[in-house]
């Protein structure tokens, strides 16, 4: 399976999954031009196309994509979202023929309240729920909500590679150089992502253990995240931990 980061609007990727036979996927497809941009490039046929929330820069493409390739669209059950051929929540699995393919749907609510994310053929598509090096704002969902969801992503396979919506890596990077400074991975990978942002290039997709040793909302626990919290006079428990490095990110101006 060959996996494209198609950018779409401000900063969004759109992501097409597609096998040698000419067989392809999209997720979260906010805008069909880039999709059928890409379809028509790489002789592709459209045949699903999977959805994570209810966010118009992630499904808006949806409709007109699935009226023009009669592409089945997989989303999670949330009524804000239409033109859905099946609804699909924690635990049950998309199977596709064309692409041969498998997803297990694992719901992570946080960012919205009935996010989803898609873990298979070594992929992790999550949305708004992680990104590389930060997470979604908490729009719908409670602080509580969304560290649970970051964990159960965290303790996927370390190979899967993060497919997220949004090409924030190098903005989530200065902030997460400021909240974990001695963290050499951290600072390997923000070396790397300026890199390739200098280049035009995508940071993404990106392998779950390279998040898990440079995410600073992967490693609320650590040693350099407790003191980070106890600088910031944040006692207590972890969620409260979790809620303060959030609420500072929001507001983050470097």
């Amino acid at each position: 399976m060959h996996v494209v980061p198609l950018p779409a609007l401000a900063d969004n990727y759109i992501w097409l999954l597609h096998d040698d036979a000419g067989q392809a996927i999209v997720v979260d497809p906010g805008d069909a031009a880039p999709v059928e941009a890409a379809l028509a490039g790489r002789a592709l046929q459209l045949r699903a196309i999977l959805l994570t929330h209810h966010h118009g820069d992630h499904v808006a493409g949806a409709k007109v994509l699935r009226e023009r390739h009669g592409a089945t669209v997989y989303a999670p059950r949330d009524e804000r979202i239409g033109s859905v051929d099946h609804r699909v929540g924690d635990g049950e699995v998309v199977m596709l023929d064309r692409p041969q393919s498998r997803f297990e749907v694992i719901e992570v609510p946080g960012h919205t309240r009935s996010h989803i994310a898609y873990a298979g053929e070594g992929l992790l598509f999550c949305g708004d729920t992680l990104f590389s090096l930060g997470c979604g704002r908490l729009f719908e969902g409670t602080p509580a909500q969304m560290l649970a969801s970051l964990e159960r992503l965290a303790a996927l396979p370390g190979d899967l590679e993060v497919c997220c919506g949004h090409e924030y890596t190098q903005s989530n990077g200065r902030f997460a150089r400021e909240v974990d400074p001695s963290n050499p991975s951290l600072a390997a990978r923000c070396a790397e992502v300026a890199e390739a942002r200098a280049l035009g290039r995508p940071t993404l997709p990106v392998p779950l253990a390279s998040e898990l040793a440079c995410n600073p909302f992967l490693r609320i626990d650590s040693e350099s995240l407790t003191e980070w919290a106890s600088r910031h006079h944040v006692s207590g428990s972890r969620v409260e931990r979790f809620a303060a490095l959030r609420a500072a990110k929001d507001v983050f101006q470097g």
